[in-house]
């Protein structure tokens, strides 16, 4: 897919690799695409909607129950705008939340309204993403249909190494393209 013109709604999940959502929207966007990002509550702790706002040049949603126009619903009017939703980086629990359905924030009820692919991009803890249940919950949405770029070995963030780390630029990219 070449991301030139196209609509890439970017979910921000509240995990430490938030900070990396600004170099995306800046690769995203000097490949001229639209991007449009959409964080949950616990992503604004570790980086700010005005950060991203001011980079992607696009409101950011944060809120299920903002406006994004005169009269549309804010999570129906992304989903419908999307030609691909990324999600990087995604925590145990966002994927734990879109493998079983719930849709209780902003970002989860756009992906469950959206009919464009979703890419997600898990970056956690080595324990947590070795966890049989997020494992499985993994299996789940590729089963579903949904696309995964798989956490990459590094330095956790705790100081461990293990294999939790998002994926690099160029992975995530690559997968991208190829959607």
């Amino acid at each position: 897919m070449d991301v030139k013109g196209k609509t890439i709604v970017l979910g921000v999940t509240g995990g430490i690799a938030a900070y990396w959502a600004a170099e995306i929207i800046g690769v995203l966007r000097d490949r001229e695409a639209d991007v449009h990002v959409i964080m949950t509550k616990n992503a604004t702790h570790f980086i700010s909607p005005l950060t991203l706002q001011t980079i992607s040049e696009n409101k950011v949603l944060t809120n299920s129950f903002e406006l994004s126009g005169e009269i549309e619903i804010s999570h129906i009017s992304y989903a419908k705008k999307a030609d691909l939703i990324l999600v990087a980086p995604a925590t145990a629990n966002f994927i734990g939340k879109i493998a079983t359905g719930i849709a209780d924030d902003v970002l989860s009820t756009t992906i469950i309204a959206v009919n464009a692919p979703v890419l997600i991009c898990p970056a956690m803890n080595d324990m947590m993403w070795a966890n049989k249940i997020v494992q499985e919950n993994v299996k789940k949405l590729k089963k579903y249909g949904y696309y995964f770029v798989d956490p990459e070995y590094g330095v956790m963030a705790c100081g461990g190494k293990g294999v939790g780390r998002l994926a690099s630029m160029e992975s995530i990219l690559g997968k991208l393209m190829a959607l």
